[in-house]
């Protein structure tokens, strides 16, 4: 079966008359960048100076893009959505730890958050950034073999300890790990331990993904290399496909320090590259699973269409759809009515902390040729729809 994604009355069903307003609200707002910028502008100047903006944050952008302050407020975001068979994502939305006594309450708050997300049938994964655990300049020496002081050696240990309890308890209480994907220039640490989690715990199920970025030109190799490496030592691959997210950033780098830029040429190259991602996983599904992160409904519709010529069921476990909350749910409840695995994204913690997410997503929202403009002509239909 084959989701209807214009289907405005499913993909909203779960939102109220006042929802969809302060949904329209916000994406007419963001679809400027004029606008975007001038209100983020505002919104950082308030914060610098402790203005009292909380109640208007968490009553509007936050109310649409996380799930909650703390992880019981979010559990219930979790249950509203786990009525339309949508699976939850806890993703702790604060950033900018920087010390190793922040690190440790991270991997402190991580595990809490797997200890509550088992206790729900509707929360099978939480997600993590190795930068949320680990010292940023300590990834770029790992990264291009830096010789490393005794120091700088007891800090990796660390880091790979945290990681690596994270992923014994969520395998302990059959939670899901997804590691999110870094900048280029400190991605092979962050590949190197995720492996070994993977290959530590992913015996006879997933528990832990790693994150693949086709935006760059070097990922499909890198894919085509890992399902190998997984089949040659007898663990199962957990494969998250993504376009990316630092494509200015990694750029600007390239160009600063004088390598070769490692993202694609184009959009189509992308696409190409990831609907490829998408295929040879499907080829391999006996030894991985993959979660396809997208808002590309093309992406999504031609995935459905590989499940039905490989004889794949819609509900097989392997596969699982994800986007973000509060965006592309045409894409999120349609495939959920249609039977597919679903998860949403669900990022929670204090309004104040997670304000650098939550200007993130209004930048990207912005960056993103047509995405706004998709979300507000879906937003509009349905209200028409029940107005009549």
């Amino acid at each position: 079966m084959i989701p209807d994604i214009d289907n405005t009355e499913i993909a909203f069903r779960y939102r109220t008359d006042n929802d969809l307003k302060r949904a329209n609200f916000l994406y007419s707002f963001i679809a400027s960048p004029l606008r975007t910028r001038i209100g983020i502008g505002a919104v950082q100047a308030a914060m610098a100076l402790h203005l009292p903006i909380r109640g208007i944050l968490k009553r509007t952008i936050f109310r649409q893009f996380c799930g909650g302050e703390t992880l019981e407020e979010t559990g219930k975001t979790a249950d509203m959505l786990g009525k339309y068979n949508v699976g939850s994502i806890l993703d702790y939305g604060v950033e900018g730890a920087k010390s190793e006594p922040e690190y440790d309450r991270a991997a402190e708050e991580c595990i809490r958050a797997i200890g509550f997300a088992a206790t729900s049938k509707n929360i099978p994964f939480i997600s993590l950034k190795i930068t949320g655990y680990c010292r940023f300049g300590l990834l770029v020496k790992k990264h291009i073999g830096t010789p490393r002081t005794t120091t700088e050696d007891g800090e990796w240990k660390r880091t790979c300890d945290r990681i690596n309890q994270i992923c014994k308890t969520a395998a302990d209480r059959n939670v899901m790990v997804l590691i999110d994907a870094e900048e280029t220039w400190i991605q092979e640490p962050c590949n190197e331990i995720t492996a070994q989690m993977m290959w530590k715990f992913n015996r006879g199920k997933v528990v832990v993904y790693n994150t693949f970025q086709m935006y760059c030109h070097g990922t499909l190799p890198y894919l085509q290399e890992a399902i190998k490496h997984a089949a040659d030592n007898d663990y199962l691959l957990g494969a998250k496909l993504v376009r990316g997210a630092y494509m200015e950033k990694e750029r600007s780098h390239a160009w600063q320090w004088q390598y070769a830029d490692p993202i694609q040429p184009d959009k189509a190259r992308t696409d190409k590259d990831y609907d490829e991602a998408v295929r040879l996983c499907m080829q391999n599904l006996n030894s991985l699973s993959l979660f396809i992160g997208t808002h590309n409904e093309q992406s999504c519709l031609k995935a459905t269409e590989l499940m039905n010529k490989c004889g794949i069921a819609n509900n097989d476990d392997r596969v699982i759809f994800s986007q973000l909350f509060g965006m592309s749910d045409h894409i999120s409840f349609n495939f959920a009515s249609a039977g597919y695995r679903v998860a949403k994204y669900l990022p929670y913690g204090p309004v104040k902390n997670v304000v650098p997410y939550l200007l993130r997503r209004a930048t990207e929202n912005t960056s993103v040729a047509g995405q706004t403009s998709r979300e507000l002509t879906l937003i509009r239909k349905e209200i028409k729809r029940r107005s009549l």
